[in-house]
């Protein structure tokens, strides 16, 4: 008998250890789904406006699909902490699915769009309940192992994504991108259905749900995010559909307010900005998602219209970034353990924030290679930034708190996109009306580029405004910076599970 215990505890851990394999590839496959949507659609666009038309909203595409996904984190983060991830797991990957096999049957723009709307509220529960579940599988120690696999997911998918768009609509249909979805997802599903246990935990009250509270976010960051993403595009900052989006969204912020302090159980509680810790990472990280903006948005402009690189390889000038950051997050832990969370995370953005300044000051119209160098570093400085934050503040939180303080960090970096984009194209629209005599926009003028109408002095004019904009990217990492050295403590408050 002595012996048997010692064989029958053994195979316990392996029967252990193969689940949480299982459960890892299908937080995998999940994150898959959420992090080729974008990059696959993009590549497609061309032949989707041919088939069903619609060119002057098809931006809505990307526009609809953000906007559910970050009004629902702070929802499903709630609801995960409610009633455990597993549920909201599933939940979120059918409505994703679902919306994938809608998009793929629209019959016009419109219809495709409010099917991406569909996708983005499982998009929203998908991204999330992934990361929290992460942390949840593996002790502190062991985080790095699961967080650089999702990064490595993430690179993978910027790097392949818009291939494997291009050969779909190119050989096949369209339709494929989104119905190529299915397999993917079915999989996940499977293995989270058949291998994700999770252990029972009593409420120590009866669960209430605050759904006033989650219309109430929905609402209002709606409104909000919409006036973002047009303003400047659809109408004019100043305009009157403009003023009323913005105030009708300050309205329904004071509705959140008096509806969160309110509820029992409120979908954005207090504590999450109490908190300094969990307040200045938010903070950090919605400044990251702005200065992200800077070279995933305009660099490719600049590679295609100052350098002349096709756009293949305006591509690999970006994507390189996606390559080094996987990579530095996977080593962060060999520094955050011996300086702490903070002090790497520090680090990582002091040295972004370099990089970010340095950009401006090369020389035109310059080499390839130099812009490919800088994204090299940028993404081995944000792979230090990011991953210590992310896992520092989830370990700082219990199992019941740990999806509602993921999806807070996650939703403000989303918002810090949105604003990033909305301010940053202000930015280059602005200095490229100052160096052309108020004459059109970057759109515009690099379609001018490509059709060869265009003089040299435009190309300058492009560079210019793209420099302003990594310049205020290097701005946002100087505020993480501060943000970090000045609200979040040295040493963040780890709860050892």
């Amino acid at each position: 008998m002595g012996g048997t215990r010692p064989a029958t505890r053994d195979a316990a851990e392996r029967t252990a250890s193969s689940r949480r394999g299982a459960v890892v590839a299908a937080l995998m496959l999940a994150m898959a789904l959420a992090a080729l949507d974008s990059t696959v659609v993009s590549t497609a666009v061309p032949q989707i406006v041919g088939d069903l038309g619609g060119f002057s909203v098809f931006s809505w595409l990307f526009s609809g699909y953000l906007l559910a996904v970050t009004v629902t984190l702070p929802v499903y983060g709630k609801l995960s902490d409610t009633f455990g991830r597993k549920p909201v797991l599933v939940v979120g990957a059918a409505v994703f699915l679902l919306g994938s096999l809608l998009c793929a049957a629209a019959w016009n723009m419109g219809a495709l769009i409010a099917f991406r709307v569909v996708q983005g509220l499982g998009g929203g529960a998908l991204q999330g309940t992934v990361q929290t579940l992460a942390a949840d599988l593996y002790p502190l120690k062991e985080r790095p192992k699961i967080q650089s696999k999702l990064s490595t997911v993430w690179a993978v998918s910027a790097v392949a994504g818009p291939g494997i768009g291009g050969v779909l609509a190119a050989y096949a249909d369209w339709r494929w991108i989104f119905l190529v979805n299915v397999p993917i997802g079915c999989a996940a599903l499977w293995l989270i259905v058949r291998h994700l246990h999770e252990p029972v935990r009593e409420p120590r009250t009866p669960p209430r749900v605050d759904w006033a509270g989650a219309l109430a976010v929905f609402a209002c960051g709606g409104v909000l995010l919409t006036a973002l993403v047009q303003g400047g595009v659809a109408w004019a900052w100043l305009s009157a559909p403009s003023l009323a989006l913005f105030t009708t969204g300050l309205a329904l912020v004071g509705v959140v307010v008096w509806v969160e302090r309110r509820a029992a159980e409120p979908i954005i509680p207090g504590w999450v900005w109490r908190r300094r810790t969990i307040a200045a990472v938010n903070l950090a990280l919605g400044a990251l998602g702005l200065l992200m903006v800077a070279p995933s948005v305009f660099l490719p402009t600049y590679a295609q219209s100052v350098l002349g690189l096709a756009p293949v390889a305006a591509g690999f000038v970006l994507s390189v970034w996606t390559l080094s950051w996987p990579v530095s997050a996977a080593l962060s832990q060999h520094v955050y353990r011996r300086i702490g969370f903070r002090d790497t995370a520090l680090v990582g953005i002091g040295t972004a924030a370099l990089i970010l300044f340095a950009f401006p000051f090369l020389p035109y119209p310059g080499a390839a290679w130099q812009p490919t160098l800088l994204m090299l570093l940028l993404g081995g400085a944000l792979g230090l930034f990011q991953l210590p934050l992310l896992v520092g503040v989830q370990s700082t939180v219990g199992w019941a708190e740990r999806g509602t303080t993921t999806a807070s960090v996650l939703f403000c970096r989303q918002t810090g996109q949105t604003v990033g984009a909305a301010v940053f194209g202000a930015v280059a629209n602005g200095v490229l009306a100052a160096r052309l005599g108020g004459a059109g926009d970057l759109d515009s003028v690099t379609r001018a580029l490509d059709a060869g109408t265009a003089p040299e002095a435009t190309r300058h004019a492009i560079a210019d405004a793209v420099h302003a904009v990594y310049l205020g990217a290097a701005c946002a990492a100087a505020l993480a910076f501060l943000t970090l050295l000045l609200l979040a403590p040295r040493r963040f408050p780890v709860i050892t599970d």
